[in-house]
């Protein structure tokens, strides 16, 4: 018996590369042998097989529409991310063309150290603002068991100190190099636009078609629509590429961070950590007796305090209370030597101004504040010395661990002086 004879099966035209995947698993379910006859082993009838091939021509071209629709909705959400831009580093000039800024992180403290102390003493000396004096000049005199010779000689050693410390502190640091900043800035960027990929599942989770959204926006609001797609921006390539590029508010946003953000973010920290450092460290000095009449004993001979009587300490003191503490503060946030100067002049001027003996109404550095001159006042006193250990900034270790004076703020001195006279 000789085998009938059959026609060769038709083939359907291959679809376009780009969409092939997405037509393959519809094709083969149409294609699939029925169970009855694959398991009777029986091929099925010309009829049939034509048939079935116009059927799956004819799901073919219902699907098209659809799966085009699927397409267009995937590359909405693309994936790429825009390319960083390549650097080259050279060394970073100095602020100023006199002196390097080595010298400059070294010497501006101890310049502004004795220009404001020199301010706040001819203010003292010609009593210019008598109304805002904390104590009164014969105070001065009799009260501190310091001389002025004295406390001069003692800021002097505590400030040559100071300069070789911080001297170490910036030969270890690596030398500080620029033309990194744009690329940096992209990296920022680049960390935007993968924190947008978490909106459309968070719209999702909502109820909200990101998608459908995106597109209803695009036309009037492309940026808005961008953002809700997950960070896609097709308006952004530039036209000499056709690489994605980064959206304005992205870029504006990324600068903010980087230009502002971070160095005000090393900024706070420093101050909370010397703050702390400070706080600890001074409170200490005044439980233990034998570090208070060893090392700590020597500030508190000023009862009155005034401006360059700020770093009358022990010099093993001065350096762990101040040096060592701002040093801490600088390594730990890892400043440049620009942003270190800057910390430890603002640091300088701030523990100057807390010794002034002056509560200036309008001086912004105690309106800042409340831990200002008359803040720190009531510490050198006998009757307020175990409280207001907090310095130079801010009062918060003093509030939480209630170690701030609740009392009024009064010269008790000049009361009695003035009830005397009275009588």
């Amino acid at each position: 018996m000789e085998p009938t004879s059959r026609p060769p099966p038709r083939v359907l035209p291959r679809p376009p590369t780009a969409s092939r995947a997405l037509l393959v698993s519809p094709a083969r379910t149409i294609l699939r042998r029925p169970s009855h006859i694959a398991g009777a082993g029986i091929a099925p009838a010309n009829g049939e097989r034509e048939a079935m091939v116009n059927h799956t021509t004819a799901s073919i071209a219902e699907a098209a529409p659809a799966l085009a629709a699927a397409m267009a909705n995937d590359t909405l959400f693309d994936t790429a991310l825009p390319p960083l831009p390549t650097y080259s580093l050279e060394p970073t000039g100095d602020v100023l063309s006199w002196i390097s800024d080595f010298w400059l992180s070294l010497l501006l403290p101890i310049a502004v150290y004795w220009a404001m102390s020199l301010f706040f003493h001819a203010i003292d000396v010609l009593d210019l603002f008598p109304q805002y004096r904390l104590h009164t000049p014969d105070e001065i005199l009799k009260r501190n068991h310091a001389s002025r010779y004295e406390v001069a000689r003692d800021v002097v050693i505590q400030q040559i100190i100071q300069v070789v410390t911080g001297a170490a502190l910036a030969i270890t640091e690596p030398p500080e190099m620029k033309g990194k900043s744009h690329y940096d800035v992209a990296v920022w960027a680049t960390r935007l636009r993968l924190a947008q990929r978490a909106m459309p599942g968070m719209l999702s989770a909502l109820g909200l078609n990101a998608t459908a959204l995106s597109k209803s926006l695009s036309a009037a609001h492309p940026l808005l629509a961008g953002a809700i797609a997950g960070g896609y921006y097709p308006v952004a390539a530039t036209a000499e590429s056709s690489a994605p590029g980064f959206a304005p508010w992205e870029m504006a946003v990324a600068k903010l961070i980087y230009h502002v953000l971070i160095p005000g973010l090393q900024f706070f920290v420093a101050v909370f950590f010397l703050d702390t450092w400070q706080y600890f460290l001074h409170r200490l000095m005044h439980v233990n007796r034998w570090m208070y009449t060893t090392f700590h004993s020597r500030h508190h001979r000023l009862y009155v305090p005034y401006a360059y009587g700020a770093l009358y300490n022990h010099p093993l003191e001065g350096f762990l209370l101040d040096t060592l503490g701002a040093g801490i503060a600088f390594k730990l946030t890892r400043m440049t030597v620009r942003q270190g100067t800057c910390f430890f002049a603002f640091s300088t001027i701030k523990t100057v101004d807390d010794h002034c003996g002056y509560a200036f109404p309008w001086d912004p550095l105690q309106l800042i504040t409340s831990n200002n001159a008359a803040y720190h006042d009531i510490h050198h006193q006998t009757w307020g010395i175990k409280t207001n250990f907090s310095q130079p900034f801010f009062t918060f270790w003093d509030g939480l661990l209630n170690t701030k004076y609740k009392g009024p703020r009064r010269n008790r001195v000049a009361e009695k002086e003035r009830e005397a006279k009275s009588k």
